[in-house]
């Protein structure tokens, strides 16, 4: 088997925990609305993966809730109501400085938007750890679209085969394993930490 050179992690539910109920919710209250009537236009409708495709930005995702519910939104608070759902997955974290450790590159591979990019960010020093991150509204296409996964492959500096990528989402993990990349499903820290043992990674952590 080829030594690993890069690790690809996801975030949510891989780095980080969130919740969308949770973000529904919260912005359901700023908006005067039901948590269901905002998770519909949100969700259900698709306006979240346009903010996370970068076809919206922040000040059009206002704009959007405020026609939508006849409101006057407050911009900092809409932007903490929709990242203030997110805490860290602590023990992933010497996962992390281990691997660095030892001398491989990390990639962050995520389908997500700025303003909660920007939170983890200012709450966490997770993404710190990271050589590169490959976020969604940056690249303009979200997981399982192939140009997210070409750009991760870029970032990741050497061929697919000698790197792993790892999300909790089984889609992702087949879309990356179609890339040529190595790919497992991410349940918990413990059970990744046991499968890069498949991979000659012993980790002591």
């Amino acid at each position: 088997m080829c030594p690993l050179k890069t690790i690809i992690f996801d975030m949510g539910n891989v780095l980080t925990f969130f919740s969308h109920e949770k973000m529904c919710r919260q912005i359901a209250q700023l908006c005067g609305c039901s948590t269901e009537s905002l998770r519909q236009e949100l969700i259900d409708s698709g306006l979240q993966w346009e903010f996370e495709r970068g076809r919206i930005d922040e000040h059009q995702l206002k704009t959007r809730l405020e026609a939508r519910y006849g409101c006057r939104l407050d911009l900092s608070e809409l932007c903490r109501a929709t990242a203030d759902i997110f805490t860290l997955n602590s023990t992933i974290v010497p996962v992390l400085d281990e691997l660095k450790r030892r001398g491989l590159r990390l990639v962050l591979l995520s389908n997500t938007c700025v303003t909660h990019v920007r939170f983890i960010q200012q709450e966490f020093d997770v993404l710190n750890r990271f050589d590169h991150l490959v976020l969604s509204f940056e690249v303009g296409a979200v997981k399982p679209e192939p140009a997210i996964y070409q750009a991760a492959i870029q970032a990741a500096e050497c061929e697919p085969h000698e790197a792993l990528y790892t999300d909790d989402i089984s889609e992702y993990v087949e879309a990356g394993r179609s890339h040529g990349l190595n790919a497992v499903v991410f349940t918990t820290t413990e059970a990744f930490v046991n499968d890069l043992k498949s991979y000659d990674l012993n980790l002591e952590v």
